[in-house]
């Protein structure tokens, strides 16, 4: 199975040039550190950045600068600072190409679940809400199945919806699969050392397998 690092070096593979990318709290952040030299991208914090770097090292820490995970950041030239509600001006206005953000379930049709668990206690939502109706390309990271053994990747999601009909790509520590349109989860690679019939097994959702599906290559 993936690491989390792993999880964010096969997504970086799926950033193009030009883009302007919203990174959402966890495995997402990481994949700042991976993304090929060779690209032109402009990273998005929610909470007001434009332009972040990879995580700063220990001689290189500003406690000021930080991520909407609260965590603290770089910034490359040219990199500008401002409000909450102008970078939400940004997401709303469909300013951001892409959105790599976590989620607790993805349903066969895109939905996705990733902001509240019932009766436990959440910090809210965040921009997630917006960011899922705004980008256009939505790619999940996250774990294929729960920690009781549980497949995320449903028929339907059971837990509160944060978006419908959004996601485009996944990966998880299992697989690479894209969404869709009609519904159903496409198996496009998979981890090494992992079986076709292994992620048939753990994928409530429709799984469709065409032809020999490919390890990732890293």
């Amino acid at each position: 199975m993936l690491s989390k690092i792993q999880i964010a070096q096969r997504i970086a593979k799926e950033i193009k040039d030009g883009q302007y990318i919203n990174l959402g709290i966890g495995i997402p952040t990481l994949v700042a550190n991976y993304i090929p030299d060779d690209l032109d991208v402009v990273l998005q914090s929610e909470n007001g950045l434009l332009g972040i770097g990879p995580f700063p090292t220990e001689d290189n820490v500003d406690a000021d600068l930080i991520n909407a995970g609260k965590q603290t950041i770089s910034m490359v030239d040219g990199s500008v600072l401002f409000s909450s509600a102008e970078s939400f001006g940004m997401i709303r206005g469909g300013h951001v190409h892409l959105t790599i953000l976590g989620a607790m379930e993805v349903s066969e049709n895109g939905d996705i679940a990733n902001w509240k668990i019932p009766g436990k206690m959440v910090k809210g939502m965040g921009g997630a809400m917006d960011l899922v109706a705004s980008a256009e390309n939505i790619i999940v990271a996250m774990q294929h199945c729960s920690k009781d053994g549980k497949s995320k990747l449903l028929k339907n999601c059971s837990l509160p919806i944060t978006g419908i009909n959004c996601v485009k790509k996944i990966v998880t520590d299992l697989a690479y699969l894209k969404v869709l349109p009609e519904g159903g989860f496409k198996l496009m690679e998979r981890a090494p050392g992992v079986s076709v019939e292994e992620i048939q097994s753990k994928t409530e959702g429709r799984l469709v397998v065409e032809g020999d599906i490919p390890e990732m290559d890293f």
